[in-house]
């Protein structure tokens, strides 16, 4: 669970590998992967609450590729029918957001019954990104050929395993980098071959460079 308050007229929103169901300006809107900046519009002082679902669990909750939703931000309602009488109302929201949000989620999951052995795979491939393994080793670790690893990663995360270990690279360098590692150090520990390297990434993915990155963590 996760929230967020507005200091201005737009948030804006980095690639992260990861997809999330949100409670935003009144609604019940569902965040897809990102492969580039995503500038929302916002109000001063705008709470959003959010949960950020683990690996695989979009695709079992909402019944439909994850690569469907790339780069959008889609109402819940548009991709599954709102489980009913089940413990919440958008009243609750009122009250307390998070608590409703929660109970939303978890109406959902017993909606759709997932699948475990499906979500551990999804686990295993996401921590094979992490660790920054090649798409042929992943896909050796798993027992899969290439091609059905990149069909496998682009219904369950929303784009093929290079473009989700790049992410998740990214996102480890910039952490280090906002904990206050020198930029070079947060490259070569994240994995880049060296701090251009790190830059042209962030430039790709964002559109700015890690130092703009970190002054608005």
């Amino acid at each position: 669970m996760w929230r967020v308050l507005s200091d201005g007229p737009e948030k804006r929103i980095v690639p992260d590998g990861v997809m999330d169901l949100m409670w935003f300006q009144g609604r019940l809107v569902v965040a897809g992967p990102d492969t580039r900046t995503v500038t929302m519009r916002t109000h001063a002082r705008e709470v959003t609450w959010g949960i950020r679902l683990a690996p695989g669990v979009a695709h079992a909750l909402f019944g439909v590729p994850a690569h469907e939703l790339t780069d959008r931000r889609v109402e819940l309602s548009e991709l599954v029918a709102l489980p009913g009488n089940d413990g919440w109302s958008f009243e609750d929201f009122e009250d307390n957001a998070a608590d409703a949000l929660e109970r939303v989620f978890i109406a959902l999951w017993k909606q759709a019954d997932p699948e475990h052995s499906v979500l551990r795979v999804a686990a295993s491939l996401d921590r094979a990104a992490r660790e920054g393994l090649s798409v042929r080793e992943t896909a050796e670790l798993h027992g899969l050929s290439e091609r059905s690893l990149r069909r496998l990663s682009n219904r369950l995360f929303g784009y093929g395993p290079k473009t989700l270990m790049r992410i998740h690279r990214f996102q480890h360098a910039l952490h280090l980098a906002r904990a206050g590692l020198p930029l070079r150090d947060a490259a070569a520990t994240a994995g880049y071959a060296d701090q251009a390297h790190f830059n042209r990434e962030s430039k790709r993915l964002t559109g700015r460079t890690p130092v703009a990155l970190t002054r608005v963590a």
